[in-house]
């Protein structure tokens, strides 16, 4: 008995089941495809693809491996821990352990410079931060309502907040000209442009540290979207999952800040998303938060919860890791050192070979420009350069265009999740690659060069009459080599 292909039983399925919603066959995840097919290692594999599309922080997990090797009693499978083992194991309760909320919210102040405070009762716990942004489009939005979203924006949104959701995503538009910066304009046109299509518009969706750009957001952007969204009685979700990630700490400003500083903005229309997957580089533990202003909000993603808790073993480790505030700071301190100092050696090797990044300091990743390798300025042509890089050159970066970008030419690149010695090897292979391409454009002009010349050659002998005689086919002159020949 055989089995029929998915499109034959489509009506037997759900639409979700049916359709493509999910997004996995965009060049965003074909990157990841190619990359598991064939992945780098330096001695069994040295000729594989890097994986540079996937934004995990490497970095400090010595620090994190030390201090689980200094507390065996933060673990409940230890001789140390095994006293816990009960209580831990059998642990159910959506709210959450009330020392691991606790000490989440010390950590998530501190990640922001101790400049905010976060209250424990408002924190909800889900599956990553995947979780946390479905959750609050269910809480926010009914299926065919949208949010909009700046771009450059980071493509799993349309499966995080969209797939199950039957929620839309509506881009704001945003530009290179000024360093792909949210103005007012933008988010008027891309409100009056929904409002004009007949679609609802609950709210904005952004990420500040920027997913993909690295940038963080100013002062003056983040009112213009709280006085935005107050206007316009719709929600802000900020996802903030980089907070601890900024190379600068003064160049972050968080939401939560803005709200204290200004008691006029609605707090009830703000929600926030976070996670210990990139501050902490802990992606596998799958640690999402919300917090929200809003009590009715936290009252219905506590109840969601239930459908993507947190291991209640993973919650005791991380109460007594994030409780332990000596080590959070010399952490934070020592996470951000370390990606300034990946972030510059990276940065200044591009640089060498011409090629330029967006100004940013913060996040996982670099903006990285390849607009000149384009031979022409289209979407098509992008897509045939990052091809050629992952095929030939053997890199998964992520295509512009996978984020919404309405300019080709930029790439999201990578570069925490690899160790010194992989990062020298992707830029050497990024290097040897623009060195061709520069080598191949210097021979492609050289011969348009030397064709212009040739033309212009013509064009003179045509104006001293000669050209009629080498191209006539009448008889040749009597003074002709030919005719002399015949003698």
């Amino acid at each position: 008995m055989g089995y029929q292909s998915v499109s034959e039983n489509s009506h037997l399925l759900s639409r979700i089941a049916a359709g493509d919603g999910h997004g996995e066959n965009s060049s965003y995840f074909d990157g990841w495809k190619a990359y598991d097919s064939n992945p780098f290692h330096p001695v069994s594999n040295p000729g594989g693809v890097i994986q540079m599309g996937l934004a995990e922080n490497l970095l400090c997990l010595d620090l994190i491996k030390e201090w689980i090797k200094e507390h065996p009693e933060a673990s409940i499978c230890t001789e140390e821990g095994l006293n816990y083992f009960e209580a831990v194991a059998n642990f159910q309760d959506y709210h959450g352990l009330p020392s691991f909320r606790q000490a989440l919210a010390r950590f998530m102040g501190k990640a922001r410079g101790g400049r905010v405070s976060f209250n424990p009762d408002s924190i909800v716990m889900s599956g990553g931060g995947t979780g946390a942004q479905e959750t609050l489009a269910f809480c926010l939005a009914d299926p065919g309502d949208a949010f909009l979203v700046p771009t450059p924006y980071y493509p799993a949104f349309d499966r995080d907040f969209c797939w199950r959701t039957g929620v839309r995503l509506l881009p704001i538009n945003c530009f290179s000209s000024n360093n792909f910066k949210l103005t007012k304009a933008a988010l008027e046109s891309a409100y009056e442009t929904a409002r004009k299509n007949n679609i609802g518009v609950k709210g904005v969706l952004m990420t500040n540290p920027s997913n993909p750009l690295g940038t963080t957001m100013d002062r003056d952007t983040l009112k213009t979207l709280l006085t935005f969204v107050n206007q316009k009685r719709i929600h802000l979700v900020c996802d903030e999952v980089f907070s601890g990630s900024v190379f600068n700490q003064a160049d972050f400003l968080s939401v939560c800040e803005l709200l204290d500083e200004e008691p006029s903005y609605d707090k009830s229309l703000i929600h926030i998303a976070y996670s210990l997957s990139k501050d902490l580089g802990l992606p596998g533990f799958r640690v999402g938060v919300i917090y929200s202003y809003n009590d009715t909000v936290v009252k219905c993603a506590r109840r969601m919860s239930s459908f993507g808790l947190v291991s209640s073993q993973t919650q005791h480790l991380l109460s007594h890791m994030l409780n332990d505030d000596d080590f959070t700071s010399k952490y934070l301190a020592e996470n951000k050192r370390r990606l300034h100092t990946r972030h510059e050696e990276f940065t200044s090797g591009l640089e060498k070979f011409g090629i330029n990044c967006l100004p940013s300091t913060a996040g996982l990743f670099v903006w990285m420009d390849l607009r000149q390798f384009l031979k022409e300025n289209t979407e098509n042509a992008e897509l045939k350069l990052w091809r050629v890089i992952i095929d030939d050159v053997k890199l998964n970066v992520s295509p512009g265009s996978s984020f919404r970008c309405t300019e080709p030419g930029w790439f999201r690149v990578c570069f925490a999740n690899m160790d010194d010695a992989t990062m020298h090897v992707a830029l050497k292979r990024i290097g040897d690659f623009a060195d061709k391409v520069k080598d191949e454009t210097t021979q492609l002009q050289q011969k348009k060069r030397f064709n212009k010349k040739l033309r212009l050659s013509f064009c003179r002998i045509n104006d001293g009459g000669i050209t009629q005689h080498l191209m006539s086919p009448h008889l040749q002159s009597p003074r002709s080599p030919l005719v002399k020949a015949s003698h």
